[in-house]
């Protein structure tokens, strides 16, 4: 089937909401990327699979992604959202009170996720979805493997780099770390690890 019909298929299989297309709509209005309605679903699915109560979200964006991981999360649970755009970050509020979650239900920090991550507690989160600078995804993996319980989920968004990792040509720096990452997460004893093939890549691991 071609690839534009059979996302024109899932688009409509999974209609987004009124407050999702609105995310959406700002992400555009300021060019950042954002996942698409499969890969949220999916994410949707892993918080709700896990039973998240504490989620950490590295790369907030309009809140495309924080909404999709706040319907599966538990009614009482938290989602901490780290970005170091603060214009973003205005527009994620604005996107998650639009959709009716209030400031007890998210976080929301400013700042470079290198400087956040370790003033986050040990051992505290069930998940970590990780959607933001990619050449840093490595040092990601380590904080989330100290910031994860066990049976806590990571992450990892863009995993594919839209088909780049297949090309042996690809040789810039974010396609280099996303393959390193691929590899690190594959062998790391800690944990249970998948790579999906949706939207431009999912890469999870299970804690152990």
């Amino acid at each position: 089937m071609d690839s534009n019909a059979l996302n024109g298929w899932l688009d409509s299989w999974l209609p987004e909401d009124v407050a999702l297309t609105a995310a959406r709509a700002r992400s555009n209005e300021v060019g950042v990327a954002c996942v698409d309605a499969v890969t949220g679903s999916a994410l949707c699915l892993l918080a709700a699979t896990n039973g998240a109560k504490s989620v950490v979200e590295l790369g907030t964006g309009a809140g495309v992604s924080a909404l999709w991981i706040l319907r599966g999360m538990r009614a009482d649970g938290v989602l901490t959202s780290v970005d170091p755009e603060t214009e973003h970050q205005r527009l994620a509020k604005q996107s998650l009170v639009e959709a009716g979650y209030g400031s007890g239900r998210v976080r929301l920090i400013a700042g470079q996720a290198l400087e956040v991550l370790p003033r986050l507690s040990d051992g505290a989160y069930d998940m970590v979805f990780c959607d933001a600078l990619k050449t840093e995804n490595g040092d990601y993996l380590t904080a989330a493997l100290r910031l994860l319980k066990p049976g806590g989920l990571v992450a990892f968004a863009g995993a594919l780099g839209d088909g780049r990792v297949a090309d042996p040509g690809a040789r810039d720096s974010e396609t280099v770390a996303l393959r390193e990452l691929a590899t690190r997460i594959r062998d790391e004893d800690q944990l249970t690890s998948a790579l999906l093939p949706i939207g431009s890549g999912l890469l999870v691991g299970v804690r152990s």
